[in-house]
């Protein structure tokens, strides 16, 4: 899927890069839904990109997921389609045909962001999946990012089936903690160069503040976990296409973790160079960082993904750790 995976890549940044803009962001943040830009993700093809081909998709799977996820992440993107593609693919596993439009995907105790325009939401628990259309939503608002979360309220589950085996029983919290780590991941990027950018050109003392040996280490730093954010997530999506979202939960785990804590350290980095002024409404930068922020704690933050890694390694024993740490890579697909 390398080439498919290029050339979505590519029409994503594009999409992105013309529509994803801090005005369109600001605009979110004030209840404005960007229909332009969901529109023309539909018109790609977009969040049925992890259906397979024969249920009406593009086929993509997981590592390629997250490749996509973390453009929407260097991008901020305003819309909920990382989510959706996640519930489309989960239902097309269970042989319920994905409906068009915003499927949103309900995670135990989170609100749903954009939950107000999906015309379905899926839910997961347990290896069962189910489709509904929800009756109404109860409306409110992310406390860092901002953006519309709302909470459904529930009809009749118009369509129920089971996830295979290789998808496990937190099948939805698996994908959203591939989704958000893998927008960390990109969100990290953009930060980054943002920064490098500002401290090639503000001046102090008579110079660049990117002169100064100090500003260098910062930025030194940042850019070490940028590289570790985005290892960790490829190697997450590898591993969920070579066995499956529950056979990947180590790798999962991981990137949540890695892109977790590189998102805090990132972001505390970037805004000490930017000083107050990446604070101030007009700036871009805390369009980022305030993403950030919150999709540490989208599906699970760091303690949560480290309790259960620190759980199963107890539960196979020692003996096993060793193998588990560095054998992994060589186990057969699923």
């Amino acid at each position: 899927m390398s080439d498919i995976r290029d050339m979505l890549v590519e029409q994503v940044s594009r999409l992105l890069a013309d529509r994803s803009d801090p005005a369109t962001l600001r605009a979110a943040e004030a209840d404005t839904w960007p229909e332009a830009l969901w529109s023309e993700a539909e018109a790609l093809g977009l969040p049925l990109a992890l259906v397979p081909e024969e249920q009406g998709g593009v086929g993509l799977g997981w590592g390629d997921a997250a490749a996509l996820w973390q453009v929407m992440g260097r991008h901020a993107a305003p819309i909920p389609l990382g989510e959706s593609m996640a519930a489309a693919a989960l239902l097309a596993a269970a042989g319920i045909a994905p409906p068009t439009g915003f499927i949103a995907l309900g995670l135990p105790g989170e609100a749903v962001a954009w939950g107000r325009r999906a015309t379905h939401l899926a839910l997961a628990p347990g290896g069962e999946i189910s489709l509904h259309a929800p009756t109404d939503w109860q409306q409110g608002r992310g406390l860092i990012a901002r953006e519309p979360a709302d909470q459904p309220v529930l009809g009749t589950a118009l369509a129920e089936g089971r996830l295979p085996a290789a998808y496990g029983p937190d099948a939805a919290l698996l994908a959203g903690a591939l989704l958000n780590a893998a927008r960390i991941a990109g969100a990290l990027e953009a930060v980054l160069d943002m920064t490098v950018d500002y401290a090639n050109t503000r001046k102090q003392f008579g110079r660049p503040i990117g002169g100064f040996q100090a500003v260098q280490q910062l930025l030194a730093r940042c850019a070490g976990e940028v590289a570790a954010a985005g290892v960790a997530v490829a190697n997450a999506g590898r591993a969920a296409d070579r066995r499956g979202l529950a056979g990947a939960e180590f790798e999962i785990a991981a990137a949540k973790i890695v892109a977790g804590e590189a998102g805090g350290t990132g972001a505390e980095i970037v805004h000490q160079v930017h000083a107050a002024i990446g604070f101030t409404d007009e700036h871009p930068l805390h369009l980022y960082t305030r993403r950030i922020w919150s999709w540490r704690d989208g599906a699970g933050p760091e303690r949560l993904w480290a309790r259960r890694i620190g759980d199963a390694a107890l539960a196979r024993g020692g003996a096993h750790l060793w193998a588990d740490l560095t054998s992994r890579d060589e186990e057969p697909a699923a």
